[in-house]
């Protein structure tokens, strides 16, 4: 494909990483890190190939959640460095080839944050509408608390204003009223703001919240929300042409779809210009759990096509508990009893706390493997740190802190001088996925891997003449997979992350027969 192509849309074949720089790297010794101990870490990102840097909140915040209840959108946590040090992390990132985005947490403030202080002070503050009052409590209001551990309701009575308010969240994080067109203007200046100093996009935090009007008085007469996140990408994208939306959509397909902007994928996106693909992370540990590739297929046949300039975002893991909420009760107790039986790896009863070295018992071939299938299936692979070395979990650390332990750098500087490591492994696929736009560009095709081999997933990514057959074994036997391609009888396929093993013919039916060990992988292509 022509790279004229290819870097337009840089995000359809981009490698995100996200981080924490609490967690990443501590310059000074004070046990916190900070900013310019990620700077100094900046080239271990690139010899991994990142080609997106995605930052957790920076902002200043009293840190009851862990930078998401904000005082100031527009300030840097003092502990953690300054401006200054944001605009020599974006320069020094953008000198080795990487963009960088950060989370936008605007559908709630810290309770300490100025706005609400002086919205609970009077009826009469021109910050009171900035977020959402009711005198009563409202007995049919949004459902749905996020964090059942800690929260029974979404309103909380405050003494001061002598009003609920509403908060989807904890309560100490009160739901600002996007509704109020001075609250819309607000969110653009902090998008402004730092797009300025150089940002190029941002991931949206809890999307579906943030456009939620339920248990608004007026709900009915408000304006359509996706209407507001078109406002807000057209916004964007008048700024920086090139810059992103990441949307944290955790919906069905049919239900995510809207918030891509265009229709059943057709014409190009005027919302969000990515969207997290749960639905088939949550299937693909089914297929892990179950040994049987089954049920990432069926998921991945549904997934509809996004808009021609939009993409799925793909991970293994995130920064949250690893959700799986989109799993029925008995599906769900599959994957907790395969990989978080304990009550103390669960979270919420929805998901585990766990990184998934840990859950595979660190058998080194299926970890590869599925990381392998990160990198083949269609969308842009999302990284969060620590999983190029296998990170695991920590816990002795409470709720979603298990997996948001300190960055292992004694351990990444080891794999770095080891050809045979995780992190090498992890260098060899990005550099192949970034080789191989097909992945990321193509149409792809799930394919029948042949009735001796259900536990591999099969499939196909075809773009401009060249075709790329991906094969994930999920089960602990040799078997051999049979997919049939008839339109490429005859052709050979070469061996894309190891060039020395001996090509692939098609017979004159386009069937292949390919042996697979346990947990085996093929990336094969076209020649």
């Amino acid at each position: 494909m022509k790279l004229t192509r290819t870097s337009d849309l840089w995000w359809k074949n981009a490698v995100v990483y996200c981080l924490d720089v609490e967690t990443f790297a501590d310059s000074d010794g004070d046990g916190v890190g900070d900013f310019r101990g990620l700077i100094q870490h900046i080239d271990h990102l690139d010899r991994l190939g990142v080609t997106c840097l995605w930052l957790m909140p920076f902002y200043p915040t009293p840190d009851r959640d862990d930078g998401y209840d904000i005082t100031d959108f527009y300030g840097v946590d003092p502990r953690l460095g300054t401006h200054g040090d944001v605009v020599e992390l974006i320069r020094t990132a953008n000198d080795r080839g990487m963009r960088v985005i950060a989370d936008l947490v605007v559908n709630h403030t810290s309770a300490a944050h100025p706005w609400f202080q002086a919205a609970r002070s009077s009826p009469d503050s021109r910050y009171r509408d900035w977020y959402v009052w009711q005198d009563e409590k409202p007995a049919d209001g949004p459902e749905g608390v996020v964090f059942p551990d800690q929260e029974t309701s979404l309103w909380q009575y405050d003494r001061k204003a002598k009003q609920y308010y509403l908060h989807r969240f904890y309560k100490h994080q009160p739901d600002l009223n996007v509704a109020n067109p001075e609250v819309r203007d607000e969110i653009a200046r902090i998008m402004g703001f730092w797009m300025q100093v150089g940002l190029s996009g941002f991931r949206v935090d809890a999307v579906p919240f943030l456009l939620e009007t339920a248990g608004q008085d007026d709900a009915a007469a408000l304006p359509d929300p996706h209407d507001y996140l078109a406002d807000l990408a057209a916004f964007l994208r008048r700024r920086n042409g090139e810059a992103v939306l990441l949307g944290e959509v955790n919906l069905p397909y049919p239900d995510t779809m809207p918030f891509f902007g265009a229709r059943d994928g057709a014409g190009s996106t005027d919302e969000l210009t990515m969207c997290f693909d749960f639905v088939g992370m949550q299937q693909m540990y089914l297929s892990l759990a179950r040994a049987d590739a089954e049920p990432l297929a069926n998921a991945l046949r549904q997934r509809p096509d996004p808009p021609e300039d939009g993409h799925w975002a793909t991970f293994v893991r995130n920064h949250d508990e690893l959700t799986l909420d989109k799993l029925t009760d008995a599906q769900r107790e599959e994957v907790f009893a395969a990989f978080g039986p304990d009550e103390d790896m669960q979270l919420y009863g929805r998901g585990l706390r766990r990184r998934l070295p840990s859950m595979l018992g660190g058998d080194e071939r299926r970890i590869r493997m599925v990381y392998s299938l990160l990198f083949s299936l269609p969308g842009t692979p999302v990284l969060f740190y620590g999983e190029e070395i296998g990170m695991v979990e920590d816990l002795s650390l409470p709720g979603r802190f298990a997996v948001r332990s300190d960055m292992d750098w004694t351990a990444a500087q080891a794999q770095t001088r080891d050809p045979g490591s995780l992190m090498s492994w992890m260098r060899l696929l990005v550099d192949s996925y970034r080789a191989c736009p097909e992945l990321a560009w193509g149409t792809y095709t799930v394919l029948d891997p042949g009735s001796a081999a259900r536990p591999v997933f099969a499939h196909r990514c075809d773009a401009e003449g060249t075709t790329i057959l991906a094969l994930h074994h999920f089960g602990d036997t040799e078997v051999v997979a049979e997919p049939v391609l008839k339109d490429l009888a005859g052709a050979e396929l070469v061996d894309v992350l190891d060039p020395a093993e001996k090509p692939v013919r098609l017979d004159a039916d386009g069937r292949a027969s390919i042996p697979l060990p346990p947990y085996g992988l093929r990336w094969l292509r076209t020649s």
